[in-house]
């Protein structure tokens, strides 16, 4: 029978450093006005923080094959969805309608 690794202690205090160390770039990035890099720095931060909290928190670091492939294989999901939007939105036409 295996056994899983124990995490330690330290290595749940540094991740947590590291989220509030994220939380505060989160926050100056919303603060600051960086143009047209706003929203893909945002989003890469968040990412960042998405991933430390599923790999160690949630386990899946130290976790069976299957449940690997199940995390990647619902983020490969997510892309699709916001691909599918976002074909979706960007090839619209625009209605001159006034008001709107």
């Amino acid at each position: 029978m295996s056994h899983a690794p124990i995490t330690s202690v330290r290595t749940y205090v540094m991740v947590w450093v590291a989220l509030l160390v994220l939380t505060v770039i989160t926050y100056v990035v919303a603060t600051f006005d960086f143009g047209m890099l706003n929203a893909p720095i945002a989003l890469a931060v968040a990412g960042i923080k998405a991933a430390l909290v599923v790999l160690v928190f949630m386990g899946v670091r130290y976790n069976t094959p299957l449940t690997k492939v199940v995390a990647v294989s619902g983020l490969f999901w997510l892309v699709i969805m916001f691909a599918l939007t976002l074909n979706d939105y960007l090839t619209r036409g625009w209605l001159g309608i006034p008001g709107r």
